[in-house]
């Protein structure tokens, strides 16, 4: 097993990943949406409705619970759903939010692109990251 393999792994492991249906359930409950795919993904493929667009390069700082940067509706106890294009950088950017405080937060299995072979929802694509 290669070094990103074994990474990957553990930051799974301490993740109760959802699926397409089910984050779509979270959504409708009130949990977190948080695409994290870059921009030329998001214009070519879509996006998922009322997902928050923040750049990987800014999630911890705009999801860390005790960050001043941190969007307003955050705490300690929001549910948070990282998605990415397929659901491999999506797991350890959930498993970083875990260790930075966000005890509920997973990510998309099969990320985007499972979504929309689902026929869940989706929007066309563009929208401008969070600041």
């Amino acid at each position: 097993m290669s070094a990103v393999d074994s990474l990957l792994a553990a930051a799974r492991s301490g993740l109760d990943r959802v699926t397409p249906v089910r984050a779509r359930e979270l959504q409708e409950a009130g949990a977190l949406v948080v695409d994290i795919r870059p921009l030329a993904n998001r214009r070519a493929e879509g996006e998922i409705p009322g997902a928050v667009i923040v750049e990987r390069i800014h999630l911890e700082w705009r999801l860390a619970p005790d960050s001043e940067w941190r969007l307003p509706a955050v705490t300690p106890d929001t549910t948070v759903i990282v998605v990415c294009n397929e659901g491999y950088s999506s797991s350890l950017a959930a498993a970083d939010l875990q260790r930075l405080g966000l005890a509920n937060a997973t990510d998309l299995d099969g990320g985007f692109r499972a979504w929309a072979a689902a026929g869940l929802p989706v929007q066309a694509g563009g929208s401008p990251a969070v600041p």
